[in-house]
């Protein structure tokens, strides 16, 4: 059985904090990002971790950073342990193949969303208002139905525990600057736009996504992860049917799990049986498989 990696103690480096599924360190004007096998759902940390899961999310990642470049710059400077600090090297059987050494930014604190499908809190505000996050969509749209075009939707970013806002564009121009705004929706939707073509030859539909950017100096940049299954929903092209929920890649298994035991959605997390696991780490890996044609 594979060993998890619930969370890590490199005692000779600053930790800077824990978030809800990375450990990152501060090595002074750089950063050593490490994605846990850590699972989150409805912004609470679940008990159990899914192992490799952090491993999938890197590799996922570093595949479509190189793929965007054309549109925006990232923050990694290397994900070969061989290139970090000696400080680090000592821990390169944890951190291989699931960490980065990566620029220091100033994050923007807000998430940009971009939903191409009507699916999860887009639909339940959908089926409330005909809107979301400010945009009025068409009447007699079903769940899972797909967009004229994709929308910006971004929400707060909130701490562990506590579950993001959505808000409208206004709002984010009155936190971030109407021009950053503008930029990062653009932003937003262009790499949203290029993932899904490519996702959909390779038989994987992104119904939404979030990414988060970050200011390096006066260049926006993009940071954390991308296009990965903790931050988008992906669903099977070949069985996608609207009208109802699809089948996934991502964490909505989970999701439909805790949904189905009625937790409420509040600290602590319920247990996760074995199953559940082992199905939601498969999930993972077939995504992996399918995006970069690569295995762990």
């Amino acid at each position: 059985m594979v060993e998890a990696v619930h969370e890590t103690d490199f005692s000779n480096i600053k930790l800077l904090k824990r978030g809800k599924v990375r450990d990152i360190y501060d090595l002074g004007d750089k950063l050593l990002m490490v994605a846990t096998d850590r699972m989150s759902a409805f912004d609470v940390v679940m008990t159990e971790p899914i192992p490799e899961k952090g491993k999938i999310l890197t590799q996922i990642s570093l595949f479509w950073f190189d793929i965007i470049k054309p549109l925006i710059q990232n923050h990694v400077i290397s994900s070969d342990v061989r290139d970090y600090p000696s400080d680090c090297r000592q821990y390169s059987d944890i951190l291989n193949k699931r960490s980065m050494l990566v620029r220091k930014t100033e994050p923007l604190p807000v998430e940009c969303v971009v939903r191409g499908y009507l699916s999860g809190s887009g639909w339940e505000s959908y089926q409330k208002t005909g809107e979301i996050c400010g945009v009025k969509l068409p009447k007699g749209l079903k769940e899972s139905d797909r967009l004229p075009e994709p929308i910006f939707t971004p929400s707060t970013k909130e701490e562990v525990g506590i579950h993001d806002v959505n808000i409208d564009f206004n709002e984010t121009a009155k936190r971030i600057g109407k021009e950053l705004a503008e930029k990062v929706k653009k932003l937003s939707i262009d790499i949203y736009e290029k993932g899904a073509r490519i996702a959909d030859k390779k038989g994987i539909i992104i119904a939404d996504t979030k990414f988060e950017f970050g200011l390096l100096g006066n260049d926006i940049i993009i940071i954390d992860e991308v296009l990965t299954p903790d931050s988008s929903r992906f669903w099977p092209k070949d069985s996608y049917k609207p009208g109802g929920p699809q089948l996934s890649f991502d964490k909505q298994y989970l999701r439909d799990y805790l949904i189905s035991i009625k937790w409420n959605r509040k600290p602590p997390a319920p247990s996760l049986p074995k199953d559940v696991i082992d199905n939601t780490r498969s999930k993972y890996i077939e995504a992996l498989k399918r995006l970069t044609g690569t295995e762990l």
